[in-house]
């Protein structure tokens, strides 16, 4: 069979059929990880991604020459892509046409996303047909320069007690790079810009409360910064984060993982120990450790919003 043949294949995935080519394309160099291999593991972690993107538009990072060349994000839907590839209709506010952007339901559709390149798949908080009502709160712990993991993680204690106080079950996945995100499932009654302002104003308190752990939302960081930032611009309309189980185009090829509260507080977790084989592993051994926990809920926050806005009238007739 000429070389050229042998690296297209016909896949057959949930009643459609898929050409998957340059199979032996190999994306992480460093540590041989092929397109056959990134395909592979995404039509396996399918059924554990995949609610965690139904009716949410998705933002994909293409690598087309794998990792060390150049990428670049693929946020509205391309006129090549099979018209069983749903999509939804999204008009932002600071431009004047509206924007197509994809939504994938099932394997053949993300299938299809990275056979054309994508190794990354970032999700919308909010669904299709209402992006201002989020389904989840995301917290984005994002450490400074010289922040090492254990702080990330003490962050991230501090964090979920504090929410714990205010009846908010938040549950952590790594980021794929330096942080930890923890994502609140909530009833989606709480519009965009309310959360946002809450969470800025929790960023707020904290970095008041634990100064050398928490630099402030609004502050300005140097190189030599060990704290962590808590980042609530993620809670906007159209804002992506790294969705649960995608890949990140990192050396090592690690994974954005979901992870259970006692191996946080354990405190010997690593972000580059979740590659792509060990979650493969784990997901066979133990499935989606946050399904059982995922579970929509209310948020106090109706006070917490006064009381940032009384602070903030404050402010603005100190300055006056």
């Amino acid at each position: 069979m000429p070389r050229e043949q042998e690296r297209q294949e016909t896949w057959h995935v949930d009643g459609h059929e898929l050409t998957v080519t340059h199979l032996d394309k190999v994306l992480w160099p460093d540590d041989g990880m092929t397109k056959r291999d990134v395909l592979a593991y995404y039509r396996t972690i399918a059924p554990v991604l995949l609610p965690y993107l139904r009716n949410h538009p998705v933002v994909l990072r293409l690598f087309p020459d794998g990792i060390t060349g150049q990428g670049f994000y693929l946020r509205n839907a391309p006129e090549s892509m099979p018209a069983w590839i749903r999509t939804a209709h999204y008009h932002p506010v600071t431009e004047e046409a509206e924007r197509v952007v994809p939504l994938i339901d099932d394997a053949a559709g993300l299938l299809w996303f990275v056979n054309r390149g994508a190794l990354e798949v970032h999700v919308w908080a909010a669904p299709a047909d209402r992006p201002e009502f989020p389904d989840w709160v995301v917290f984005d712990l994002d450490p400074g320069p010289r922040a090492g993991f254990d702080r990330v993680i003490e962050a991230a204690l501090v964090l979920r007690q504090r929410l714990a106080s205010l009846g908010v079950p938040a549950l952590p996945k790594t980021s794929g790079g330096s942080g930890l995100h923890l994502w609140a499932p909530i009833e989606p009654r709480y519009h965009v810009d309310m959360l946002r302002t809450w969470v800025a104003y929790l960023a707020e308190e904290l970095s008041r409360e634990y100064a050398t752990l928490f630099a402030p939302p609004d502050g300005a960081t140097h190189d030599e910064d060990e704290r962590i930032t808590l980042d609530a611009a993620q809670n906007s309309v159209a804002r992506n984060t790294a969705a649960p189980y995608t890949l990140r185009a990192r050396p090592g090829a690690p994974v954005s993982t979901p992870l259970t509260w006692e191996e946080v507080e354990g405190g010997q977790i690593r972000p580059e120990q979740f590659t792509w084989q060990a979650v493969l592993q784990r997901v066979h051994d133990r499935g989606d450790v946050w399904q059982k926990d995922w579970k929509p809920g209310k948020l106090p926050i109706d006070g917490t919003i006064q009381s940032a806005r009384r602070r903030t009238r404050r402010g603005e007739h100190r300055q006056a």
